[in-house]
């Protein structure tokens, strides 16, 4: 399978409508999907925004015809439960005439805190995340359903309007744990990390699918404004999962990058208007095993980036990814 090349839209950072206008022109600029967070907080003050991701699906369903859409990714417990994600998931499958992949994932307690419950340890959230996989795919399976987990119970629910092909379930992962839980449970892996690792570990488990990834970027005509640009938007990117996963508001993740310096988000991603510096950030992801590479730029100016991937960079991404 050829490598697929997506565009990541930061819903932390732009308003909804601007998110719907952004994947219509993502699909115009050549990219093959586009994949949108599910938050309910921004990660920084600065992004100022964080709008609803399943009424963004619904917007780009119906304003595109070819483009793939994905969450990257959605927790499908605490915050929701799993009966909605799956009758969410089908609806948006439905709307997209089958262009929808549900990403999941066990979450981030920056989103999940705001219905008062408990954020478990990770060892739990994986449990759960494999009883919230299982209900899903039950209610896929039409007709009504009960389920009685450890942490998760559905009573005699079905989701009556389905698709004939249903969506593929891609599970996130950030270390080996969730590797295998998405070779076990899940069609496809996602990382953020050139990590070739989480492929092995996903593979030994079972896994034969699709293996998406994020590629940070920032796109300017100078290096300095990428950089200053990447640093405002990005840098809380730089903390790592285990911190990502475990603060639970924008306040905290201020504190958290208030020590991370211009140089050191230059370091971490391609900054300017290096065409190929931006390819050879592509190629590591592809080189380490990945196949669906989503770019993410952190750039001041969203038109100009898309008019450089349409008229060079993703063309340039696909020859050296294979």
């Amino acid at each position: 399978m050829a490598t697929r090349i997506g565009f990541k839209l930061m819903a932390e950072t732009f308003d909804p409508k601007e998110i719907v206008r952004q994947a219509v022109a993502a699909e115009r600029a050549g990219f093959d999907f586009v994949e949108i967070s599910d938050h309910y907080h921004p990660w920084l003050y600065s992004h100022k925004h964080s709008g609803f991701a399943w009424s963004m699906l619904a917007a780009i369903a119906v304003q595109t015809e070819t483009l793939g859409l994905a969450t990257g990714v959605t927790c499908p417990f605490i915050r929701y439960h799993p009966a909605i994600i799956a009758q969410a998931a089908a609806t948006t499958a439905l709307l997209s005439d089958g262009r929808f992949t549900l990403g999941l994932g066990s979450g981030e307690r920056l989103n999940e805190h705001v219905t008062g419950a408990t954020w478990p340890s990770a060892h739990i959230r994986h449990e759960m995340l494999r009883e919230a996989i299982e209900v899903i795919r039950l209610l896929w399976s039409g007709g009504y359903h009960t389920y009685q987990g450890t942490h998760i119970t559905l009573d005699d629910a079905r989701v009556f309007d389905l698709p004939d092909e249903l969506p593929e379930i891609v599970v996130a992962a950030g270390g080996t744990n969730a590797a295998e839980i998405a070779g076990r449970s899940g069609d496809g892996l996602f990382t953020t990390e050139p990590d070739a690792d989480l492929i092995a570990a996903y593979r030994d488990a079972g896994g034969t699918g699709a293996r998406y990834t994020e590629v940070p970027m920032s796109w300017a005509d100078d290096v300095d404004t990428a950089v200053a640009s990447a640093h405002e938007k990005f840098r809380f990117g730089l903390t790592g999962w285990k911190v990502q996963s475990e603060l639970p508001n924008p306040i905290n993740f201020e504190a958290a990058t208030s020590l991370v310096r211009p140089s050191d988000v230059a370091d971490a991603m391609s900054c300017g208007p290096d065409i190929d510096a931006h390819v050879a950030s592509a190629k590591e992801f592809a080189d380490a095993g990945f196949d669906h590479l989503t770019l993410l730029n952190a750039g001041p100016d969203v038109d100009a980036f898309l008019a450089v991937c349409e008229s060079d960079l993703i063309g340039k991404i696909r020859s050296v990814a294979g």
